[in-house]
């Protein structure tokens, strides 16, 4: 008997948090002996390349995202998957339409991996702004939603009306092996090196969603007491502004903006602090992964996630969105010895073991039918 097949659906492969997570997943499923399509409305991304050669890549060749209905619909047809996930806006609404015209039993699974009410408030983007409408008119239709954390799922539930017992909550799967292996291998970056000054890490999208303006603001109050330097990993639309605020800081000889890097783990294990200062986030999975390598960290109680992530400060510091001295103090704390330690087993919900089955379940494929599943 065949391998059932399990689709995933989503906007790119560009170096996001999301998107990371959707390929763990995909790798996830394939372990468990399952056939899995990437169906993408164009294959473009940095991550293309990491993707298991056991993966098939769907390459729908449309020239934005909506002209990928018809052609998902089409898939959808021909290809016939046992199930379908959705990820991310507006990805998870084409996918419950393309259903409905293609007529299959598919089952349309979508997840939300960020607060919808506050992505929209804060976006000038009419697209962006809209997506709680969306969500609210489309979502009942999924055979099954999932959300990436208690908060997302609280505010979901809210913006979309949908029971919170429909609702389920399942975190990413974070934490592999591989992160290990990976925070080992060296950094081709010369602060890293040891003996150096101790580096604070930052890492995500440069977008107003992250506030790195509030960490370099957060920096220049660390540098006054201690001598360290900033390191942001990522790429965005709020490159030029970050720049311009470092200069304007006369902090250019101890900031750097990298950019893009395939191994952030390695940045995150020889990293003294990592600090993520976003003013809301889905989870926070840069939080749950400079953990899984050993590094303290610090991070804004922003909504939705960390404080589910750190125990509500067990495990880490919470500061309030934008307050770069509470940052500061807490930056400095970990600098001088005050480290949280982890529970090992508190990183278990994070595992691919925990998350990758749990995600099986809302897709139709229950624990007792795994056996069936495999290759």
């Amino acid at each position: 008997m065949s391998s059932p097949k399990i689709a995933i659906f989503i906007r790119s492969l560009y170096g996001g948090g999301a998107e990371r997570v959707i390929l763990n997943l995909a790798h996830g499923f394939v372990e468990r002996g399952f056939k899995v399509d990437i169906v993408l409305p164009r294959a473009e991304g940095s991550y293309l390349e990491q993707i298991f050669p056991e993966v098939n890549v769907v390459d729908l060749k449309a020239q934005w995202l909506p002209a990928s209905l018809p052609k998902l619909v089409q898939y959808l047809r021909q290809a016939r998957p046992t199930a379908l996930l959705a990820a991310l806006h507006y990805p998870c609404e084409i996918a419950l339409v393309a259903k409905r015209i293609a007529g299959v039993p598919t089952r349309i699974i979508v997840s939300e991996h960020n607060t919808l009410s506050l992505e929209a408030q804060q976006s000038s983007q009419l697209s962006v702004r809209l997506t709680p409408l969306a969500a609210r008119l489309f979502y009942p239709w999924a055979d099954g939603v999932v959300a990436v954390s208690q908060g997302v799922a609280n505010d979901l539930a809210t913006v979309t009306r949908i029971p919170a017992r429909k609702i389920q909550v399942v975190y990413n799967p974070l934490v592999f092996p591989k992160i290990l292996t990976d925070g080992k291998q060296p950094v081709d970056h010369p602060w890293f090196q040891s003996g150096n000054l101790p580096v604070i890490l930052g890492v995500g999208r440069l977008h107003a969603q992250k506030d790195f303006v509030t960490l370099i603001h957060a920096f220049k109050q660390v540098r006054q007491v201690k001598s360290a330097r900033l390191v942001i990993l990522g790429t965005g639309p709020e490159e030029p502004k970050l720049k311009a605020l470092i200069c304007e800081l006369g902090l250019e000889n101890d900031v750097a903006l990298p950019g893009f890097v395939q191994n952030p783990y390695a940045y995150m294990a020889k990293a003294a602090v990592f600090v993520m200062s976003s003013a809301w986030e889905g989870l926070g999975n840069v939080l749950v992964e400079a953990m899984a390598v050993g590094t303290p960290v610090v991070s804004t109680n922003c909504k939705s996630g960390p404080a589910e992530i750190l125990a509500n400060g067990k495990y880490g510091a919470l500061t309030p969105v934008g307050d770069s001295q509470a940052m500061a103090t807490a930056i400095l704390a970990v600098l001088a010895g005050d480290h949280k330690q982890v529970d090992p087993t508190w990183l278990d919900q994070f595992t691919p073991e925990t998350c990758v089955q749990k995600y099986l379940d809302v897709l139709g494929f229950p624990s007792h039918s795994l056996s069936r599943a495999m290759l």
